[in-house]
């Protein structure tokens, strides 16, 4: 690849190698493979359901650790832009006429505004601009003025801010953001011994002012209520994570001054933030998954089963990688290491090892000496969401993986629609090494489950490379379990009319 002065420089700033760019435009001709896929991960078959005994003792051993002077910071992927959240409110604003019918989703926002945790922002801006509040507006028939109130600058403009920032749940007078939600979230799962909560929000480059005013405006106040010390850190993501776009010819996409065109590569490039954290223990989880105050309890016991859970793997894991480096380790341990594996992690050992012991003992100790994650799974009752799955790997192991639909090939539809559980992203995630070293967190992603799709830039069609996902292909070579946790966990908030449901109303 034979690259100008201009586009040298670029490689530069950015901290972008060639050899990367080079390997990105090659992916755009091979493409990426499918995985090969051995099951859908069920109930006894990947999916682990804790009994209530079981429940109990993951909580307790949550509590010990936080009680014994262990740290965890909560991990918030919140970079996102509101306005897929207003698309029906958009097409609405920009249409000619005023009429919304009962059944349409703007229709049924309209008819329900008193419910909505902004509508008395929305009355002041309506009268700021039209002399007249919301319900004024409407016995005039002017729907449109009321619906751009809400998206427009002019406006609130809640179709350009952070869905971290939009006021999502009413509390009489007053009213939270998502990132108060997660404050309060936190206190109630996250506080260490001393009382500190962490979290640590991802931003896009162009919020980072809004994030550092409203985490400013709400943390005295919660600070207050909880009667916690919160530490919040922000990072945007790294410029060295964009990936190249190309021509639908797979040759480079350039634009003014022979540059090239470089494109966010999703948020699975959150993993170099991931990896930046210097707790052992991260949370991770989604910006708009939160609830009011009222309808919490779920989350909070279910988040400490799932950290809870976590530390009783890493005690095993500890334990059994001891007993390999002290010798101690015989065809019964070994045994019985595998079975362990096998139930926690459905990760089963080769056969190509399965008779040297050398080599099955120091495959498992390989195998177990790597970051850890367990992960919420829900019912799959039609919400939208990766599926998990049991792969078989190339080396005749077999592993759990979330995936998305573009990561399942068209031979494994029938299979898929036998999966059981859904990915809500809610992780518990142990980021450090037996001798508590933290792990280079890189050297387990799998490159090859990116994607490839079709974007446009100035009205020119391209291709884009998105990079394997945070936890899809980032995390996949990980020790992975999945944990069956109630719907009652999982209630995000995709579009504006999801705040009227019962989950976000208290």
């Amino acid at each position: 690849m034979n690259l100008t002065s201009v586009q040298e420089q670029q490689l530069a700033d950015r901290g972008i190698s060639r050899e990367v760019v080079e390997e990105q435009l090659n992916r755009f001709v091979t493409g990426f493979p499918t995985l090969e896929i051995a099951s859908a991960a069920t109930p006894g078959q990947g999916i682990t359901i804790l009994s209530p005994a079981e429940e109990e003792g993951a909580v307790k051993r949550w509590d010990m650790y936080l009680n014994a002077g262990g740290t965890v910071v909560k991990f918030v992927p919140a970079s996102g832009a509101a306005s897929r959240m207003f698309k029906a409110l958009f097409e609405f604003a920009d249409g000619d006429t005023d009429e919304a019918p009962a059944d349409s989703a703007v229709g049924k926002l309209l008819a329900a505004l008193d419910k909505l945790p902004f509508k008395a922002d929305l009355d002041a801006a309506c009268v700021r601009l039209h002399g007249s509040d919301a319900a004024s507006l409407l016995n005039d028939g002017r729907r449109r003025d009321v619906i751009a109130a809400i998206i427009r600058p002019e406006g609130l403009n809640y179709g350009q801010l952070p869905k971290g920032l939009l006021k999502f749940h009413g509390y009489g007078a007053t009213s939270r953001t998502p990132l108060e939600e997660h404050l309060m979230e936190g206190a109630q799962t996250a506080s260490d011994a001393n009382g500190v909560v962490r979290l640590h929000f991802t931003v896009s480059a162009n919020h980072v002012d809004l994030f550092k005013a409203e985490i400013a405006r709400a943390v005295p106040t919660m600070e207050q209520t909880t009667g916690k010390k919160f530490e919040i850190s922000l990072s945007i993501q790294q410029p060295r994570t964009d990936t190249v776009a190309a021509n639908p010819d797979g040759t480079p996409f350039t634009v003014e001054e022979g540059k090239l065109l470089f494109r966010p590569g999703g948020h699975g490039a959150l993993i170099a933030n991931l990896s930046e954290q210097s707790e052992a223990v991260v949370f991770v989880k989604n910006i708009d998954n939160v609830v009011p105050d009222s309808l919490r309890e779920s989350t909070i016991r279910y988040k400490k089963i799932l950290a809870g859970y976590l530390m009783e793997l890493r005690d095993k894991v500890c334990d059994y990688r001891r007993s390999i480096a002290t010798g101690v380790a015989d065809e019964g341990k070994l045994e019985e290491i595998e079975t362990f594996m096998k139930k926690a992690f459905s990760l089963s050992v080769p056969a190509s090892v399965k008779a040297d012991r050398d080599k099955r003992a120091a495959w498992i100790n390989d195998r177990l000496n790597r970051p850890i994650r367990v992960c919420g799974m829900v019912r799959n009752e039609g919400e939208p969401g990766g599926g998990p799955f049991v792969i078989a790997e190339p080396d005749g192991s077999t592993s759990l993986q979330i995936l998305e639909s573009h990561q399942i090939g068209a031979q494994y539809q029938a299979l898929a629609a036998k999966a059981t559980h859904f990915n809500p992203v809610d992780l518990v995630c142990y980021i450090r090494d037996t001798d508590g070293k933290p792990f280079d967190l890189a050297k387990y992603v799998d490159p090859t489950t990116g994607f490839i799709s079709s974007k446009s830039y100035a009205g020119r069609e391209l291709r884009a490379l998105e990079l394997p996902g945070l936890w899809n292909g980032a995390m996949a070579r990980w020790l992975t379990a999945f944990v069956e946790v109630p719907a009652s966990t999982f209630n995000p908030v995709k579009t504006v009319n999801d705040l009227l449901r019962p989950a976000h109303q208290g």
